[in-house]
């Protein structure tokens, strides 16, 4: 599996971003999907998951009320539709995939996960 984030950039405080992290190869429905974040200097962590059927998300407590996380499994890419941005989530997004039999668990650890994009870089100017 291939996955290919796409949608970073630059934005003003208060703005908004939406990101699409695309899947090719060997796609199935079933593969859990993650959002993670890697700021300059810091560690990885963990934004956002979503099962592998939809129906179970989970996201950080920084981002909730702000991102949406969401999958179009017919097209195998999932988005993160990223609201009222603030300078902290500047970083590096990474979307991550697992295979997992059960469609409805959610994964929050980098560990968990066997598939990776390259990341796709967010600013956010105060």
């Amino acid at each position: 599996v291939q996955l290919q984030a796409s949608g970073g950039g630059l934005v003003q405080a208060g703005g908004s971003l939406r990101l699409s992290c695309a899947a090719s190869g060997r796609t199935r429905s079933s593969y859990a999907m993650g959002w993670f974040r890697q700021a300059p200097g810091k560690e990885r962590e963990f934004v956002v998951a979503i099962s592998g059927n939809g129906g179970t998300t989970s996201y950080a407590d920084s981002v909730k009320g702000r991102f949406t996380i969401s999958r179009d499994n017919a097209n195998d890419t999932v988005y993160l539709q990223m609201n009222s941005l603030k300078p902290e989530d500047t970083a590096v997004y990474f979307c991550a995939a697992l295979w997992s039999r059960y469609s409805g668990s959610i994964y929050l650890q980098p560990r968990d996960y066997d598939y990776w994009g390259q990341g796709t870089l967010v600013t956010v100017s105060s």
